[in-house]
């Protein structure tokens, strides 16, 4: 039996405060940037004080932790359902072209502000790569089950078809933010790279 990886950074359930004030901020952090974005703006964004907002977010570093770990905690719930799914190909692929639709995009400014950040700050770069890391196991647990091969194989043999599913929804993001919705002919070409990566793997029995 495939098990699903551990999340890097869990958010505790009793910090449900916490939950609240991420969604607050989270428009506030991609408007201004990682660094244009001072704790100040962050409280103001979230209706607290700076006193009371550092009790929860102690650095903007705390705040970009608990962003991964909120959203690979929702990440994580979704793969959960596709490992359940007699189905699990077209339950990925139904849940991979679902984060493309408009609301599911309206993060990409704040995943280009921390792509960005992530340059010039190494604590940000391997907060952004664990993330990323997180969700390849998670595609590799549901590739190591269609392919009836171990979890090992599966990962040497499907790695670089991973990185590029998870290359493809954060630069569609990305690519929202800075230029609006993909037209036609690019979300054709997008989906139909999905769909090869998808039957390639599917066929590829151990």
């Amino acid at each position: 039996m495939v098990t699903m990886p551990p999340l890097p950074h869990p958010i505790p359930p009793a910090e449900e405060r916490s939950l609240e004030i991420l969604a607050s901020i989270r428009r506030a952090f991609a408007e201004k940037g990682f660094d244009g974005a001072s704790m100040q703006d962050l409280a103001r964004a979230a209706g607290m004080s700076v006193g009371n907002f550092y009790r929860y977010f102690p650095s903007k570093m705390a705040i970009v932790q608990a962003m991964c770990g909120y959203d690979l905690a929702e990440i994580q719930g979704e793969f959960a359902e596709i490992q359940k799914s007699d189905k699990p190909m077209a339950e990925l692929r139904a849940r991979i072209l679902a984060h493309f639709d408009e609301e599911q995009l309206k993060d990409g400014q704040l995943w280009a502000e921390i792509t960005a950040a992530a340059i010039r700050k190494p604590e940000i770069g391997a907060a952004a790569r664990e993330m990323e890391e997180t969700i390849v196991s998670l595609l590799t647990t549901i590739f190591a089950r269609v392919t009836d091969r171990p979890m090992d194989e599966a990962r040497a043999r499907y790695e670089g078809q991973c990185q590029m599913l998870v290359m493809l929804v954060k630069a569609m993001a990305m690519r929202t933010a800075q230029c609006g919705p993909a037209g036609p002919a690019l979300e054709a070409q997008v989906h139909a790279v999905i769909d090869r990566i998808l039957a390639d793997i599917s066929t590829d029995k151990a």
